[in-house]
């Protein structure tokens, strides 16, 4: 029987927080949570620290790390890429593919499929191919097709039931059938990459009411929100804050600015946002060149962006309102993904947009956990699997849990 018993201010119980808490565990599942004055063998408990223990963080949405893409890797590469984020306090992700040829989605889906079966991955996430080109930012526009359910249920066949989620454009073609072929495959639909209006966005969540829908980083990847032409990010933000939807946010420093990230949760609340890292090759490494599909991009200053100026010259690519940068004389296109981990976008929600810990700690654990019907993960609770993240005051990790294992064993 394998057991273990770790002590620090507990944040993502029931509550918020305990400040002196104890997290208890046995075969892999939290048995014990609660105040260390209260623990019956206080002689067992380890010394009061200052440590956090948080659940294990749930990224909804990475392409990649550690020098390895999901939508390129083979097996052994795309478990780099697990193991990167997991080190870093990622215990549950979806490996994120993005727009490409029908036999690329189908081999990348078979690849994935088997992290999937052997529980490195949660799921498989489609980001495309069923977007729009207008709004295309770091996906090639040349794979770019309307709506086929014929091919979203060729790909899902081919990932032996692991796709989890998929991003589509609302004014996509066949949205209705996409829809019914999602919830038949327990697929999570996602609204992205789009040009759409405030109505046919609103429509398309009213067609999903009922059950989970999010929206692919809000406010990257689709118009700006305007007072006269609302689009998008007016539709989703209201849905959010009705409960019909969550919205995910890439809150680390170059998707989104700070007060962005800060009116979102004030407006809508942690329980419609997911913390999202959209990570790509270069997360955990340095500045250089890498792949993201089919593109090329270069990653400068920690800013991944198209090289060669993007994939449509003359074409809104853009996944942010940051404009393009010339690098040693040559501009740069789309910011191509991110290079940050989830748990350093949790650290700069917290301390550069000023949300509250337990807020944003729910963001990337509780919430995302919700929209993949995982009750037993993202938080700590008696029954819940022992996924935990054990970090210092500022967030910089120290031990990570794996149902109950801790990472020297479990390391890639």
């Amino acid at each position: 029987m394998s057991a273990g018993v770790v002590r620090g201010r507990l944040v993502g119980v029931e509550g918020g927080e305990i400040a002196d808490g104890v997290v208890e565990f046995v075969d892999g599942r939290i048995s014990r949570v609660g105040a260390a004055a209260v623990y019956p063998e206080v002689e067992r408990l380890p010394a009061r620290s200052d440590e956090l223990i948080l659940p294990g963080l749930i990224d909804l949405h990475c392409h990649g790390g550690g020098g390895f893409g999901f939508p390129n890797a083979d097996a052994a590469g795309a478990r780099v890429a697990a193991g990167e984020h997991r080190r870093h306090g990622s215990t549950g992700l979806l490996g994120s593919l993005v727009s490409a040829r029908p036999e690329v989605l189908v081999r990348q889906a078979e690849v994935l499929a088997g992290l999937v079966e052997a529980g490195e991955l949660l799921g498989v996430h489609l980001e495309g191919p069923f977007l729009n080109a207008i709004r295309c930012g770091a996906q090639d526009p040349a794979a770019i097709i309307p709506g086929d359910p014929a091919l979203f249920d060729r790909v899902c066949a081919a990932a032996r039931g692991a796709v989890r989620s998929m991003t589509l454009a609302p004014e996509t073609a066949h949205f209705g059938e996409l829809l019914a072929a999602m919830r038949r495959h327990d697929v999570l639909p996602s609204l992205g990459h789009t040009d759409a209006s405030a109505e046919t966005t609103a429509a398309r969540i009213t067609d999903a009411l009922g059950k989970p829908i999010t929206a692919t980083h809000l406010f990257n990847g689709m118009p700006e929100l305007h007072h006269r032409s609302p689009g998008p990010v007016a539709a989703c933000l209201a849905a959010a804050g009705r409960g019909d939807m969550v919205v995910e946010l890439i809150a680390d420093g170059v998707h989104v600015a700070p007060a962005t990230v800060a009116m979102v949760f004030d407006t809508v609340g942690p329980d419609q946002v997911a913390l999202v890292s959209d990570a790509m090759a270069a997360a955990g490494l340095g500045d250089g060149d890498y792949q993201l599909g089919a593109l090329d991009v270069r990653v400068r200053d920690g800013v991944a962006r198209l090289a060669r100026g993007g994939p449509v010259p003359g074409a809104n690519t853009a996944e942010s309102s940051t404009p393009a940068a010339p690098v040693g004389g040559a501009e740069l296109g789309a910011i191509a993904g991110g290079t940050a981990r989830l748990l350093d976008v949790l650290r700069w929600t917290v301390s550069k947009a000023g949300v509250p810990l337990p807020d944003a700690v729910a963001a990337a654990t509780r919430t995302p956990a919700r929209m993949l019907g995982l009750a037993d993960r993202g938080t700590l609770a008696v029954g819940a699997r022992a996924d935990l993240l054990i970090t210092d005051k500022s967030l910089q990790p120290r031990r990570v849990f794996v149902a109950g294992t801790e990472g020297s064993r479990w390391r890639s």
